[in-house]
């Protein structure tokens, strides 16, 4: 059974048990500030499991995209060395919102592995949870005696807390799980020893397969268990684990998951993949990783970085995107350090991925040219990277100590065993127990910054869903439903939900609003609005005195008003786009404030001038016609598409969705944000800046109304006070280019006049130099007008002595430094290292610098100190 019929079977016989089948969620999260990606399949389904808001299905199915690159088994550093881990994943599920319980996903899941797939009863083994003493929680037996009807009682394995109870964090829905795992060892292998003892043993060939997780309780922040008024079931299957199984595999990479992938980069690195059953860690003679993880490493960390950036996500230095480049630098860098790919190939992937997957997950396919340009310019920027990763080997003399090889890793992206090889193969030695506390330093300061004590909602009324009337009201009376505090690092902020309120939430790029909340007696800031899920949390300092009043809640109404002329011009600028560049403009980000709007789009080109200019154009024509705004809300999604609505890549749709026109003709969007009811509200749009974000995505900076006329007004008394420094010229343009020529002349002759002093002063110090222990030494005091002075000099002198030790204090232009530079038959005899030297003397001058080993300068603070550079020297040498 191939790999889509397997998936089909499982969503046809959920389907068949009256279940919903629903779209994945994107990989990428919003409004959950809890994770960077969804890393299961029941974080879409949170809010149903919080009580944020109710599911319009009680059953319901899915395969969901999955990404983990941290926590139990998933060290990305680990990924490719066994034969069933990945960053990315599929995972099969099904869902029960307080609908069926434990009788009915256990009869299910056994009917579908052993009726459906076939799997064989003999090699399927069972946990339930063990019991735990620190929560007085007793043995799962009822799940037990549901399994016997299934399983002998020698294949009911208790298990631990650890494995056996499920958890969404440190607080929320939790409950006992019980999961099914296969052993698929070969006959002689079981004969030898059962499957029973290998369970949850990490075991290549014992696997588990489906987890069924029965929430029944709601952990507290003190720790403490309360029972759920509805039990839930959220079941999650490895679909690549599953694969493995049913068609007879021993890898999840031999299955037809992975194989067109691993047939493609074999072939591109003209090797044949042999390995189904590697080690657990697979290595050559000397340490070096086999081609076969190499291979393995790129087919599963393509599925990652393409399906990501196909749901809006980007490579960058932070968060989620800083993620998603590790782990594309990973990939690139196995293939340049094992394959021999020295020019750039993991982009030559993504259309084989999007063709395998176009049925089941179509948004790679239909973003096939933009993905695969993406990952090219990352490949091209990395490879770069690499390069000037491998120079600074030229730096390091004989010993790499800890902090440098962490530097290799988290500048360069060089992982230890990259370093240790390349060390190996220079004859260097590393200091591993070095590299290890610093990263031990890096995860501790991460783990500090990350730091969140939340405790439990607190209820002061009936726990009610937040009506939200902020598209007609800036105000309104309200009453408080819950709050609770949050500690992170050393402030402490208060989280209130509110039974109604005017204050936007944080969403789709607009700001959450900021106000108060007042009675008579208090009054109270609102710093922030943002959604947790589906929840409208408020943000204060201060906790209010009377919880149960009735409060008069505002938002601040300037800052609102300049949101949202902001946010209604974004959308006129994004059809603007589309007119002006072509219809594969696409939103790739955005951010509106009262202050500018930031736009981020597909675009493959810096714009022209004159493309700025029309866009520019066209915007503020709009913005003159005034149009009305035409705002629709529960609209069904196919309807709003049908009306031009663009559906945005990496947003989750519900079944009903609000619409935003501008003109029918001109601007239909989906959005849940506030807007201006006409256009000319906007009053004008100043674009500031274009400028590149990532790999094919552009941005545009832009200021409206207010803020547009501030803009202009600045750049005008800017221009008026160049045309007074230049005597008002009539042409202003004119008089500046004939200025910098006249600089640019007297710069040249001062260049010229600054060559002739530095042959003086070479010839002055060749003169002084001295025959000293085999070199030539010279070691003086000098002034020179700049640094590329200092620097002709030092290599004028190398050309002429062979044996050259050369140590120069230098003035330069009122600041002290240093330089060391050795000739070429003193640099070859390593008895001396300019870099290491210079970091010494640069101690003088307190300062500090570096370079190669036959020349390196350091700049420092301290002018009087160059006496005692010569003074230091001599002791060095």
């Amino acid at each position: 059974m191939d790999s889509a019929s397997i998936r089909r079977k499982f969503l046809d016989f959920f389907e068949n048990k009256g279940h919903k089948i629903v779209p994945s969620a994107p990989l990428v999260l919003k409004n959950d500030p809890t994770l960077l990606f969804t890393n299961s399949g029941m974080v879409q389904f949170k809010d149903y499991f919080l009580g944020n808001s109710v599911s319009k299905y009680n059953r319901i199915a899915d395969t969901q995209k999955c990404l983990r690159v941290s926590g139990k088994h998933n060290d990305l550093e680990d990924v490719g060395l066994d034969t069933y881990h990945h960053t990315m994943f599929e995972m099969l599920g099904n869902w029960s919102f307080g609908d069926y319980f434990k009788k009915e996903a256990i009869a299910w899941a056994w009917e579908l592995l052993t009726e459906e797939y076939k799997l064989p009863k003999e090699r399927l083994y069972v946990t339930v949870f063990g019991g735990d003493k620190n929560d007085n929680l007793p043995v799962d037996e009822e799940a037990k005696e549901l399994w016997k009807q299934f399983v002998s009682e020698d294949r009911i394995i208790h298990g631990i807390k650890k494995d056996n109870f499920w958890e969404m964090g440190d607080q929320g829905p939790c409950g006992p799980c019980s999961e099914i795992h296969i052993d698929l060892r070969p006959e002689a292998e079981v004969k030898q020893k059962p499957g029973k003892e290998l369970v949850n043993s990490d075991h290549p060939q014992v696997v588990e397969i489906w987890n069924l997780v029965f929430i029944q309780f709601n952990r507290l922040a003190s720790g403490v268990l309360e029972p759920l008024p509805d039990k839930h079931v959220d079941t999650g299957m490895g679909f690549e684990r599953l694969c493995m199984a049913i068609q007879g595999k021993t890898s999840n990479y031999d299955t037809d998951v992975f194989t067109p992938l691993i047939n493609f980069i074999a072939k591109e690195a003209g090797i044949v993949y042999t390995a189904t059953t590697p080690s657990p860690v697979e290595r050559g003679q000397g340490g070096e990783v086999k081609t076969d993880i190499a291979i393995r490493v790129i087919a599963d960390h393509i599925r990652a970085v393409a399906f990501t950036i196909a749901d809006g996500q980007l490579p960058s230095n932070t968060g989620a995107g800083y993620v998603i480049r590790r782990i594309l630098r990973r990939a690139v860098r196995y293939g340049f350090s094992y394959l021999n790919f020295k020019e750039p190939f993991f982009h030559k992937l993504v259309p084989v991925l999007a063709s395998q997957f176009k049925d089941v997950f179509p948004e790679l396919q239909q973003q096939l040219d933009y993905v695969t340009r993406v990952v090219l310019e990352e490949e091209i920027s990395f490879l770069r990277t690499l390069e000037r990763g491998l120079k600074r080997f030229e730096n390091f003399n004989g010993n790499i100590t800890g902090s440098q090889a962490f530097e290799l890793y988290d500048t360069f992206g060089f992982p230890f065993d990259l370093t240790s090889l390349i060390a190996r193969e220079r004859g260097f030695s590393v200091d591993e127990k070095g590299f290890h506390e610093e990263m031990a330093k890096q995860k501790s300061r991460s783990k500090a910054d990350a730091t969140k004590e939340t405790g439990d909602w607190i209820l002061v009324g009936d726990d009610v869903k937040t009506e939200f009337i902020g598209y007609e009201h800036l105000s309104a009376e309200a009453k408080i439903v819950k709050y609770r505090r949050v500690k992170q690092k050393i402030k402490e902020l208060f989280q209130i939900v509110l039974d109604k309120t005017p204050f936007y939430a944080e969403s789709g790029g607009q700001v959450g609003d900021t106000g108060v909340l007042e009675t008579v007696n208090e009054k109270i800031a609102v710093i922030d609005t943002k959604k947790e899920n589906e929840l409208i949390v408020h943000y204060t300092e201060t906790l209010p005195e009377n919880l149960t009043a009735t409060y008069f809640v505002s938002v601040n109404e300037s800052k609102r008003r300049q949101t949202m002329n902001n946010h209604s011009a974004t959308h006129l600028l994004h059809a603007a786009l589309r007119q002006v560049l072509g219809k594969h403009v696409e939103q790739k980000g955005s951010l509106v404030n009262d202050k500018i709007l930031r736009f981020d789009f597909s675009h493959f080109a810096a714009m022209t001038d004159a493309e700025l200019a029309k866009v520019e154009t066209i915007v503020n024509q709009k913005i003159r016609e005034n149009i009305a705004l035409n705002e629709q809300r529960n609209v069904p999604l196919e309807k709003a598409k049908s009306l031009g609505a663009m559906a945005l890549f990496g947003e989750k749709y519900g079944e009903f969705v609000r619409v935003i026109t501008f003109d029918p003709k001109f601007s239909v969007e989906l959005c849940g944000g506030t807007h201006v009811p006409f256009t000319g509200n906007i009053g004008l749009l100043k674009i500031v800046s274009e400028s590149s974000v990532a790999a094919g995505v552009r941005r545009i900076e832009a200021v409206t109304a207010e803020g547009a006329q501030e803009y202009l007004n600045d750049n005008l008394r800017l221009l008026n006070e160049v045309k007074s420094i230049l005597k008002n010229p009539k042409d202003i343009l004119t008089s500046a280019k004939l200025l910098m020529e006249e600089k640019h002349a007297l710069e040249k002759k001062l260049e010229v006049m600054y060559q002739q002093q530095a042959n003086v002063l070479k010839d002055e110090l060749a003169g002084k130099a001295t025959k000293w222990n085999g070199c030539t030494l010279i070691s003086e005091k000098i002034s020179v007008p700049n640094a590329d002075s200092l620097k002709n000099i030092a290599y004028a002198l190398r050309n002429q002595f062979d044996d050259l030790l050369l140590i120069l204090a230098a003035d330069v232009d009122g600041k002290p430094q240093v330089a060391v530079m050795l000739g070429e038959k003193l640099e070859a005899t390593k008895k001396y290292h300019a870099g290491n030297m210079v970091k010494e003397l640069a101690k003088e001058i307190d300062g500090g610098g570096g370079g190669q080993p036959f020349f390196a300068t350091a700049g420092g603070k301290k002018l009087e100190g160059l006496d005692s550079v010569l003074v230091k020297a001599k002791q060095l040498i």
